[in-house]
């Protein structure tokens, strides 16, 4: 039986118009009823630590705001008009009809109407993101999809794989507060073992030329517990590419040493050239986890023992890997909102059982964040001591409350301005151990300790 979600940390499929704004010049055109593209990027970008419009985001992107007239006589035709001057005022490389609930409910074919407007300068597809067909998660998998159904394509003859040549199936764009930061971090170290790395989104993609180039890749890898993972067995039958699945997105060191080893396997790298390049990165990231060890001998009494981590499972079944197994703080409870379906569910609690005995059996999903405050508040109240919690801009009074640290984790964000901030690699791993050490200092925030005046 369906209910009221009164804190909602994830939008409707349209709100996949962020990743497809997260792509180099490509322009998503919305056919949807008036305020819906737009409240998908307040949530999405202003309410996620200000990340800004962008190429073509924002109050740019072109909607046909439809009405009671589309509605009643259908809205196919106003559509095309809206694709044609879109066309004509908008220099893309890459143009993404996307539907709304209104279109989705009288039927409007979008994927018909863009390729009826499409021409072989500019390439227009369509996909149906109606808001019913679930949350921006499963809108991403669908533009992922179209994308390489519609724009990628076919390939006439066999393909070569190009040696060392990989894509990246990840982060979900805006949705992932830190996915410029992360994608760029993902780049530098699959790049730092030698590979050439198709990363698709953000600043560190070459655009659609990326795209295209994705059936010559030699390994196509997902770093999610399910998202992506339908693009690369789409791509595994298209193009035959084998893809690697890692359920773990790497933070800190352990995890992304080993997840370097099982990329450098799996592609049969030259073994010297991979582990030089951890030997590397493990070397400097030891040399700034030593350097905070009078921190944490001083200030003991103060650290969280317990965390609690409300994230989606991209990220947190990652966090929870790094805190577990690499800072020693016990996870009470991992609080998935990103709703996957039953096999994600299962495999989820599968990689959590094996990063501590127990811990699959205390992932809740859910993805109202009211009751995930509560449950928090409840297990916080029982055990009496310190703890850390990885939320949002929600959480915000119940840290305040209950005197824990909070560590921004997913949205929304409205305290903190987000430009290229990451917890994903080596990079991350520091990042996330100076940004948890320093709460417990914040005295305005929620620590409380002996620097309070």
């Amino acid at each position: 039986m369906g209910g009221i979600i009164q804190e909602a940390k994830y939008s409707c499929a349209l709100g996949s118009q962020q990743s497809v704004l997260a792509i180099p010049r490509a322009i998503p055109i919305i056919h949807a009823g008036p305020g819906c593209s737009a409240r998908q990027f307040s949530y999405l970008s202003a309410g996620a630590g200000y990340q800004g419009e962008g190429y073509a985001g924002g109050a740019q992107i072109p909607s046909t705001n439809s009405t009671q007239n589309e509605v009643v006589f259908g809205g196919e035709k106003k559509l095309g008009k809206l694709i044609d001057a879109t066309l004509d005022v908008m220099d893309g490389d890459l143009y993404v009809v996307m539907s709304g609930c209104t279109a989705g409910i009288v039927g409007d074919d979008v994927k018909q109407v863009a390729e009826d407007h499409s021409t072989k300068e500019k390439k227009v597809i369509g996909v149906d993101t109606a808001g019913f067909r679930g949350n921006n998660y499963k809108g991403h998998n669908l533009v992922l999809e179209s994308l390489i159904e519609q724009f990628v394509g076919d390939v006439d003859e066999e393909i070569e794989p190009e040696k060392g040549l990989v894509n990246v199936f990840s982060v979900v764009p805006y949705q992932d507060v830190y996915w410029r930061g992360d994608l760029e971090e993902i780049k530098r170290i699959l790049t730092g073992i030698g590979l050439k790395v198709n990363i698709l989104f953000g600043y560190g993609s070459e655009g659609v030329s990326e795209w295209k180039n994705i059936p010559k890749a030699q390994l196509n890898i997902v770093l999610s517990p399910w998202v992506g993972l339908s693009a690369a067995k789409l791509c595994q039958r298209k193009y035959g590419t084998p893809f690697l699945h890692e359920p773990v997105l790497p933070v800190g060191l352990k995890a992304t040493s080993a997840f370097l080893r099982r990329v450098g396997e799996a592609l049969e790298l030259d073994t010297d050239k991979v582990e030089s390049f951890i030997k590397a990165e493990e070397k400097r990231y030891k040399k700034y986890f030593v350097s905070i060890g009078d921190f944490l001998a001083d200030y003991s009494s103060y650290i969280p023992f317990d965390a609690y981590v409300s994230a989606d499972d991209i990220y947190g079944v990652g966090i929870s890997d790094f805190l577990e197994n690499e800072l020693g703080i016990e996870v009470v409870k991992v609080y998935d909102s990103s709703e996957p379906n039953n096999a994600s569910k299962d495999r989820i609690k599968e990689k959590l059982e094996s990063i501590k005995e127990g811990l699959g059996e205390r992932v809740v999903f859910e993805g109202d964040n009211a009751l995930i405050k509560e449950d928090i508040k409840k297990n916080i109240d029982e055990r009496k001591t310190k703890s850390v919690i990885f939320g949002s801009s929600w959480d915000r009074e119940l840290a305040y409350n209950t005197k824990s640290v909070l560590i921004y984790l997913s949205v929304p964000i409205l305290e903190k301005v987000i430009v290229s901030k990451s917890y994903v690699g080596y990079n991350g791993g520091l990042q996330l151990i100076e940004d948890l050490y320093s709460g417990v200092l914040d005295k305005g925030f929620i620590a409380h300790t002996t620097v309070e005046k």
